[in-house]
This record gives structure tokens, sequence and C-alpha cells, in this order.
């Protein structure tokens, strides 16, 4: 019955305004915005089995190689599609993403499975990333994990035991509303193991009545090596439309381009409250760009690190009227 439940919780939010201002649009450079290098994305299946994965490859690069963010969903939100905006926005600037299955389905495997699943996952993806012919070569010294509810939980375990899992040192990582409801799989008892040359962001939100805050806030509080890291919590705000609801699914962005193929609960339900609004350009896409900027340009480390005016600014309305700001923790 608890395996029932949990597509059902984990795809709950709240409800958004449908007149008022308009929300703010997506900058036109700097983290989170559309300072793109290419238009076009490679995107393979290889995701037949629970340890397989979808693999996102830059059509045109700037280098011989580059980047890899490793990106885990959440429970029973298997199908690409529903993260799909935001897939394409790390893509387009030179990137490639790995996109874990670690679940079969809504029911198998159990949730002790699905560390070990996402990290064969990777794994296999490096090496047909590295091996086969007309890939892009993937720069394993600037490695991202990334992950929403339960997969920012296996995101949190990835970065805190990768020596162990034969993983490349990740650089960043980047959890949204991390959380794993009435399952234990993945969860550690504290994330001291976290190296202290990642850089950890957390992002919260008030909303969120499906995991709340308490996996991000013990991550946050027990990576204590890590001196780079953050705790951001978002506030909703319901001054124009669309209203953000910062709940537990405010990171969804759907793009049907990057269809999976999987049609489930979870994926019926995204495309009734997905939305790519203020809090995907000024939150989350935001943060991990920053993140990932930092360690491969040297650029924009103070949004990084979650420091100066831009870390809580959310922009604004189209009357003017700023976005509810982030709140902001750093050590």
């Amino acid at each position: 019955m608890i395996h029932l439940l949990i597509p059902l919780l984990l795809t709950i939010t709240g409800s958004h305004a449908e007149t008022g201002p308009q929300g703010p649009s997506q900058p036109a450079e700097g983290p989170g915005g559309q300072a793109y290098v290419c238009e076009d994305i490679r995107f393979s299946d290889f995701a037949r089995k629970a340890e397989g994965y979808w693999l996102f490859e830059p059509q045109q690069t700037p280098t011989d190689c580059a980047p890899v963010i490793a990106f885990h969903h959440g429970y029973g939100a298997i199908n690409p599609m529903i993260y799909g905006a935001w897939i394409k926005h790390l893509v387009r600037q030179g990137y490639i993403v790995v996109y874990p299955r670690y679940q079969k389905n809504l029911l198998f495997p159990g949730s002790k499975a699905f560390v070990g699943n996402a990290t064969s996952a990777i794994q296999a993806a490096l090496e047909r990333l590295q091996t086969e012919e007309g890939r892009v070569k993937p720069d394993t010294s600037a490695f991202f994990l990334a992950g929403h509810s339960y997969g920012g939980a296996i995101a949190a375990h990835l970065a805190a035991r990768y020596r162990a899992l034969g993983l490349p040192h990740p650089k960043g990582a980047l959890l949204c509303a991390p959380g794993t409801g009435p399952l234990k799989g993945g969860l550690l008892a504290d994330y001291s193991g976290m190296d202290p040359a990642t850089r950890l962001g957390v992002i919260v939100s008030v909303n969120d009545y499906v995991v709340g805050e308490e996996l991000g806030r013990k991550v946050y509080q027990t990576a204590v090596h890590t001196p780079h890291r953050f705790l951001i919590r978002q506030h909703p705000d319901e001054h124009g439309s669309p209203a953000l609801s910062a709940g537990h699914n405010e990171c969804y962005a759907l793009d049907p381009q990057l269809d999976g193929g999987i049609n489930n609960l979870s994926l019926r339900r995204a495309k009734s409250v997905a939305q790519e609004n203020a809090a995907d350009y000024y939150a989350y896409w935001k943060f991990l760009d920053a993140i990932i900027a930092c360690e491969v340009s040297g650029q924009h480390c103070e949004t990084a690190k979650a420091c100066g005016p831009t870390a809580s600014y959310m922009g604004q309305w189209s009357d003017g009227m700023p976005v509810q700001p982030l709140e902001v923790w750093r050590p």
C-alpha cells in the first residue's frame, strides 16, 4: 500500500493563479539565462532496464569534451520530459546530461536498489561516451549531480559516497526538495562524508507537504566538511500569473521533445501542474548554472555560494513588483 501511495504523494503541488501581472521572463544572460552555445541536442535512449539511462548531448560544443551532469528524477517521475526544459537548458550550454532511470516502474524495484541502479547507469553512460565513436567526450573532472525529491536523496548519497561507488569526484551538487517519504532506501545517517571540494546547494519550499524540509536541512547541517554550501527556502507568491506555489514539484518544466515514452501517473500529474516560471530561472536553473560555471570557468562564484544581491533575487512581475525573495542560509 505504501508503494501505491508514494507516486500520488510525490506529485502534489499547490494551485496557480490565472490572472494578474505576468511573471518574469528568462534572463538574457547569466545563471539561468539564455546565453546558449548550441541549439540542437542529441537524445539517446538506453533506459529499457531499471539500471538504464537516457543520454542528452550537445550537437555543437566549444571544446573537445564537455562537463557532465547526472540528473536524478523524483519518485515515479521517470520520463525525462517532466524536467525536459531544464535538461534542454543545460545541454544547450554545452553540457552532457545523464538521466538515470533507477526504477523500472512505480512498484519495482524497492528503494534499496535505487542508489545502485543510479550508479550503474552513470558508469555505463560515462563508458559509452568515452568509447563510442561520434559521442561527445565527457570531462569527468567536471562532474556534477542534481536531483529532485527522491532523486535529491540519491544525489546526496552519491556525493557523500562517490569514492566507494567508483564515481568521479562531484564538483557540485544541487538537491531540489530532497526527500523520500516513508521509504528509507538510500538515506544516510549523516552527510559528513561529502568532500570539502564539493559545492553543495539545497533548495526547499515552504509549501512542500510531500517530503517537507527535513532531509534538505539534515544534508545542509551535517555536511560539515563542505564549506561552500547553502540552503535556500522558496516562498509562494500569488501576486500575478503564473503564481508561484512553492510546492514540492516547483522544478517541473515540461518539454515534449524529450519524451522518454513512459506514460504513468506521475507524468499525467506533471502535465497538469508543471510550469516554467521564475522559480526555474531564478532558483533551480540559476544555482545549478552558477555552481557549474564557477567550477568550469571561474565565473559567477558569488552566486554559486549564494552570496551577494543576486542570490535571493527572484525577478519582477510585469508591474514592477519584486517576486518574493528567497531565504538564504550559509555556514
